[in-house]
């Protein structure tokens, strides 16, 4: 079955969009000393709830070793600190420090600027109208996996 040029072209536009913003946070939190994945993950512990570092992997969906690392990245950058859980001497839990937490501040704004960028000259309706199509595909996606 042949697909429509605008089919074709829908998952290589959206891919392509999630990659250049992806590349511009990353050019922003590097100002600020950390890389896109110790953001993402600094983002994450910041939501609270203390995970230990398996349950921190599997919800930033990688590897437990990648997460090994950057948890050594941020906690050598006084952003993070690990403490032994009670009763499991093996296992720690990843908490933020006071440092840890006026940078997740900074870092949350560089979003909320990169989403007014990226949505400059849309209204609601057209935003409305791309959620109710990439909700679709996600599901889709769900679904075929």
């Amino acid at each position: 079955m042949h697909l429509s040029p605008a089919r074709e072209e829908i998952l290589d536009a959206v891919s392509k969009m999630n990659r250049k913003m992806r590349t511009m946070f990353d050019a922003r939190v590097r100002e600020r000393g950390l890389t896109l994945s110790r953001a993402r993950t600094l983002l994450r512990i910041a939501e609270g709830q203390a995970l230990n570092q398996k349950e921190l992997a599997e919800e930033l969906e990688i590897e437990n070793a990648t997460l090994v690392r950057l948890i050594d990245g941020l906690e050598a950058q006084g952003l993070i600190e690990r403490r032994e859980v009670e009763n499991d001497r093996r296992a720690k839990q990843v908490v933020m420090t006071d440092e840890g937490e006026a940078v997740v501040k900074l870092v949350n704004q560089m979003a909320v600027d990169l989403r007014r960028e990226v949505l400059a000259g849309l209204n609601d309706n057209d935003i409305e109208n791309a959620l109710t199509i990439v909700r679709k595909m996600t599901r889709n996606i769900e679904e075929a996996a």
